[in-house]
């Protein structure tokens, strides 16, 4: 599939898509520019797609470090890369059930540094 880059002012990282609906959906609203919520240590940030989706086969409310979600119901990107306040110890645990649609190699002490309402690019 194809690479995208997600763009903090502090952060920059790639994220390889994956052959999912839902990676097909976000390439078609590229580039995406918005500010980001914090929740614990994910960030989630507003994707209006054109298309509506469902949850896909590979739907999960845990995920691994480096997953990149999509929050069907919020309407949002996530990027988890460590425990939020619903996980059980250091699990990555989102609110809800989420698509996965891209991996990545996150920096989590990088992601640590940026805060609530910061602006992510997303090309």
């Amino acid at each position: 599939m194809k690479t995208i880059y997600f763009e903090f002012p502090e952060y920059k990282f790639e994220v390889q898509l994956r052959d999912t609906e839902t990676a097909k959906a976000i390439l078609k609203i590229l580039p995406i520019e918005a500010a980001v919520k914090k929740w614990g240590d994910e960030f989630y940030f507003e994707a209006p797609l054109k298309q509506k989706l469902e949850l896909e086969d590979n739907a999960k409310e845990v995920i691994n470090l480096g997953e990149i979600v999509y929050w069907v119901e919020g309407g949002c990107i996530a990027i988890g890369f460590g425990p939020t306040p619903i996980s059980q110890g250091n699990e990555i645990r989102l609110a809800a059930k989420t698509n996965v649609w891209g991996d990545a190699k996150l920096d989590t002490e990088a992601l640590k540094k940026i805060q609530d309402s910061d602006i992510i690019k997303v090309s």
